[in-house]
C-alpha cells in the first residue's frame, strides 16, 4: 500500500501539489504491479474532497479526527499516519513545508531514511529517486533501501492528473490519540494573508519577470503592462525586493515562490542559481537581457538582446496593434 497525506485548502479541497503527489504515486503503483494508493487527510472530508480522491484512484481515505487535529502539528500528524499506515510500503506527501515536516517525523518514527523533493523514480529494487539539491541547482539520486519509503515529491515535478479508470473511495474515521509531547510545537493562531498574494504569482501560466534591470522602483510600468496584456503575474527577483521597489510576495526563487507557468518572461534578471530554483519548471522562458551570456539567457528557450527599457514597450506596442 502507498500512503499519501493530502494537503487541503480552508475550503476543504485538494490543494495541487497533493493531487500531484497522488498522481506520483499512481505511477509508482502502477510499476509496482497495482499497489493499492491510500490518502490521509486531517478533518472530517466532505462529499467532494472523497470524489475528488477517488477519481484519482484512491482507494481508502483515511481522516485524523479529534481535538489533537483541529490545528497543525507536525510530530501529530505524524503519529496519525503512522497508526493507519499498516503494511505499506511508501509514505508520502507533496514538497510542501508541512510535507516535508511530517514526512521528517515519520521518517524518524520509523528509523528510516527520508528523501525530500523526489522529481521521479529509476527503479523499485533498489528503490532509487532522483531528488533536487542544493535549491534546485543540482540532481542526487538516492537509494532508498529499508521501509517504509519516505519522501516528499517537488511540486510540478509531474502533472496532476485523473484517474483513467477510478473507482469509488471508502472513508475511514480514525480518532487516535496523540503524546502531550507531540503537540508541544503547534500552530496557536493564525491570519489571513492580504489578498492576491503569491498564490496567483504560483498559479499563474504566464509570469513576466523583473529584476535589477528594471532600475527604480519607477522602472515597471512597461512591465506591468505586460503583464496586464498578456493577463499573467509579475514576480521579480530578490535584488528588487531587498531595494523596496516591489512586494515580497511577488518574489521568485529559492526564498520567494517556485513558479512553474506556460511561459516565464524574465526581463533583466541575470539569473542566479537561487532564482533559477524557482523558475526551472516554467515549460518556455523567453529572456530578455542585454548580456548575452548571463545565466538566464544560456537557460532559456528563447532570448533578446536588449534594454527592457526598449524592448518591452516594442513587445507591448504590437501586442497591442494586434488586439
Amino acid at each position: 500500500m502507498i500512503v499519501v497525506l493530502v494537503e487541503t485548502t480552508p475550503s476543504g479541497e485538494a490543494v495541487e501539489v497533493s493531487r500531484e503527489a497522488i498522481t506520483f504515486a499512481r505511477s509508482l503503483s502502477e510499476a509496482g504491479g497495482g499497489v493499492p494508493v491510500d490518502a490521509v487527510v486531517v478533518g472530517e472530508p466532505s462529499a467532494d474532497l472523497v470524489a475528488t480522491l477517488a477519481s484519482y484512484g484512491v482507494r481508502t481515505v483515511h481522516a485524523l479526527t479529534g481535538e489533537a487535529f483541529a490545528s497543525y502539528a507536525g510530530a501529530a500528524w505524524a503519529s496519525g499516519i503512522q497508526g493507519v499506515r499498516g503494511s505499506s510500503v511508501v509514505v508520502m506527501a507533496a514538497g510542501t513545508p508541512r510535507g516535508n515536516e511530517v514526512m521528517a517525523h515519520v521518517a524518524a518514527r520509523e528509523g528510516v531514511a527520508m528523501a525530500a523533493n523526489v522529481l521521479s523514480f529509476s527503479g523499485l529494487a533498489p528503490f532509487v529517486v532522483t531528488r533536487q539539491v542544493v535549491g534546485g541547482a543540482a540532481l542526487e539520486e538516492m537509494r532508498l533501501g529499508d521501509r517504509p519509503a519516505v519522501f516528499t515529491v517537488a511540486g510540478h515535478a509531474v502533472e496532476a492528473v485523473p484517474a483513467a479508470t477510478p473507482g469509488p473511495a471508502d472513508v475511514q474515521v480514525h480518532a487516535p490519540e496523540v503524546a502531550a509531547a507531540d503537540l508541544v510545537a503547534r500552530v496557536v493562531s493564525s491570519e489571513e494573508p492580504e489578498p492576491d498574494l503569491s498564490g496567483t504569482l504560483k498559479s499563474a501560466k504566464v509570469v513576466v519577470g523583473a529584476g535589477r534591470g528594471a532600475g527604480s522602483s519607477e522602472g515597471f510600468a512597461d512591465l506591468l503592462e505586460l503583464t496586464d496584456l498578456l493577463g499573467g503575474s509579475l514576480g521579480v527577483s530578490r535584488v528588487v525586493t531587498s531595494l523596496g521597489w516591489r512586494p515580497h510576495h511577488e518574489q521568485v526563487g529559492q526564498t520567494g515562490s517556485r513558479i512553474s507557468p506556460d511561459l516565464y518572461i524574465p526581463c533583466g534578471i541575470s539569473g542566479a542559481i537561487q532564482h533559477w530554483a524557482g523558475c526551472s519548471t516554467a515549460k518556455h522562458i523567453l529572456a530578455i537581457n542585454t548580456d548575452p551570456d548571463a545565466p538566464m539567457v544560456t537557460k532559456a528557450s528563447y532570448a533578446v538582446i536588449g534594454d527592457l527599457h526598449e524592448v518591452v514597450p516594442a513587445i507591448n506596442a504590437e501586442i497591442r496593434r494586434r488586439q
